[in-house]
């Protein structure tokens, strides 16, 4: 059995123990029965066996912790996608644990610094990734557990109310301008930002989406598996493989498709390598879907254009962050503007805040400030950049844009990093880059300062 470190000293919340155990975002699983909820690698998962998994689960670690509320401990984990990744945050959640996904491609030291910053009760891991789980918690007074014994265990007679305004979830920024933060969500925060998507893009239990992406990073995690989670749809996960991703789309069934502009890439020149049938097939594919939505990074306009010729689809592009989820969005239905990323989502409050602190004129540069239900909570171990992160009841992006006389947001670039002062000026190099890569024969550039 799963031996860890001594708990935390809290005393769980004996008096609050249900049967059932709804977690806020996803509702009670077991009313979607036998339906499909995840298809991975080992074929299709019931929403019926992915409740029994979660259960296990969170029977597993209370047994472990002797206690029947895990009372925000944190779980870090190191599993692949899939049904067992799925069970398994469901299944913290449901012990009343926070859940710490880390990234199964990180190496050691990287996997290291997150396990250290988290102070996990326990690792659970995939038996792939065990030695690397055993060297880094051994030293750290925790003994990894492996995810399949958690899911042999007999399911609890009851399990912790979950209040929405628990810790839930922490997540590691991508450390692109400073040392990865910790970003820690609540029940409720996650579970607006999921209401909000649902509402906007109009998720329903029809809905099919194929997950290539990573799920340490919100976007595989909200938009590709709780969203589809909490209306009862289908997520199949898969690694990315272009001509694969092809293949399967040829099989059809996929209603929703979301990705990052590299992936689009790269599929749009698997395409271009097709012969006529091949090509002609593939665009079909894609039409008989009702969404495609490209995020995470800048879609340039080139290649905006690009996938429209291919798949008749003019992607949705979004903005959002790991602090707040999805910000902004173009419209699902109706003209959406290439290189903008359309007006705030539902329920969300976004404006552009020029140097000055105050609210930008339409077109004047400045920095992207957001508020509402889904911004987070804090940032783990990290009071200080948690305080300078808000002004005035804002949460400041960093992030530049402006918007046009429709009140669309186009974004700039980072604050720290693609706003290049030259000249007396402050140019956006992703402007630049953009500029550049509709030359004919430039497939790629970058723009730096000097």
């Amino acid at each position: 059995m799963l031996k860890t470190r001594k708990p935390a000293n809290r005393a769980p919340a004996r008096d609050k123990i249900s049967p059932v155990s709804v977690i806020p975002v996803l509702g009670d699983l077991s009313r979607f029965g036998e339906k499909t909820a995840i298809v991975d690698a080992g074929g299709e998962c019931s929403y019926a066996l992915l409740d029994d998994m979660s259960r296990r689960i969170a029977g597993a670690l209370l047994k472990t912790a002797g206690v029947d509320d895990l009372a925000e401990r944190r779980i870090a984990f190191l599993v692949p996608k899939g049904r067992r990744y799925a069970a398994l945050k469901i299944g913290v959640w449901r012990a009343g644990g926070v859940s710490v996904p880390l990234c199964v491609t990180h190496p050691p030291a990287e996997i290291a610094r997150a396990v250290d910053d988290c102070d996990p009760f326990a690792v659970v891991c995939h038996p792939m990734f065990e030695p690397v789980a055993r060297e880094i918690c051994s030293e750290r007074g925790t003994v990894p557990a492996l995810a399949d014994e958690l899911l042999s265990a007999a399911p609890p007679p009851s399990l912790p109310h979950i209040a929405p305004s628990r810790r839930a979830m922490i997540i590691y920024t991508s450390g692109t301008t400073s040392a990865p933060k910790g970003v820690v969500t609540t029940h409720a925060n996650i579970e607006a930002q999921a209401r909000a998507m649902i509402r906007a893009w109009k998720w329903t239990d029809d809905d099919t989406v194929l997950n290539v992406l990573p799920l340490h990073h919100l976007h595989g995690i909200l938009n590709l598996l709780l969203c589809p989670l909490a209306v009862g749809a289908t997520c199949e996960t898969a690694d990315f493989d272009a001509r694969a991703v092809w293949k399967r789309f040829e099989r059809g069934g996929i209603t929703v498709f979301m990705a990052v502009p590299t992936v689009y890439a790269k599929l749009a020149d698997a395409w271009d390598a097709m012969d006529g049938s091949g090509k002609k097939a593939a665009g079909d594919s894609c039409r008989k879907m009702r969404l495609m939505v490209s995020g995470s990074a800048a879609l340039t306009v080139g290649l905006s254009s690009r996938w429209r010729a291919i798949s008749g689809h003019t992607l949705l592009e979004r903005y959002g962050m790991t602090e707040t989820g999805m910000i902004l969005s173009n419209p699902l239905t109706g003209g959406r503007k290439p290189g903008f990323v359309g007006k705030p989502m539902p329920g969300v409050e976004a404006a552009v805040f020029n140097s000055r602190g105050e609210p930008a004129a339409g077109g004047e540069e400045g920095e992207i400030r957001v508020r509402g239900e889904g911004v987070f909570l804090e940032y783990r171990n990290n009071p200080k950049a948690t305080s300078e992160a808000f002004e005035g009841g804002w949460f400041k992006t960093g992030d530049i844009a402006r918007t046009d006389g429709d009140g669309d947001f186009q974004i700039l670039g980072r604050q720290s990093v693609d706003i290049i002062k030259t000249g007396g000026y402050k140019v956006s190099a992703l402007e630049v880059e953009n500029e550049i890569l509709e030359s004919p024969g430039v497939a790629r550039c970058a723009v730096v300062g000097v």
